[in-house]
């Protein structure tokens, strides 16, 4: 299974590029500060509840669909890393 796309790539490539704005511009229309913008972009910090909420107000998406793409994006990750030895919670 391939890993999903992490949902910053997506708004760096498909919303900021093809708007033609600049991080820095991008961050001012969302009222956030450029380097929480460029973290996310650059796939180094995760689409936060808040960021996900602004970016609906701004009419891109809804803040439900860029979290389930960072929580696909997560958990695919955490696959990927091994599941470390559990034991079941069933009675004893």
């Amino acid at each position: 299974m391939r890993t999903p796309v992490h949902p910053g790539a997506i708004l760096r490539e498909d919303v900021i590029a093809d708007l033609g704005l600049s991080v820095t511009e991008a961050a001012d229309r969302l009222g956030v500060a450029r380097v929480t913008l460029s973290r996310v972009i650059n796939e180094r910090a995760a689409i936060s509840p808040n960021l996900a909420v602004r970016l609906e107000q701004a009419g891109v998406s809804t803040a439900r669909a860029w979290l389930a793409m960072q929580n696909a994006y997560d958990l695919a990750r955490e696959r990927a890393a091994g599941v470390p030895k559990v034991k079941k919670l069933d009675a004893a």
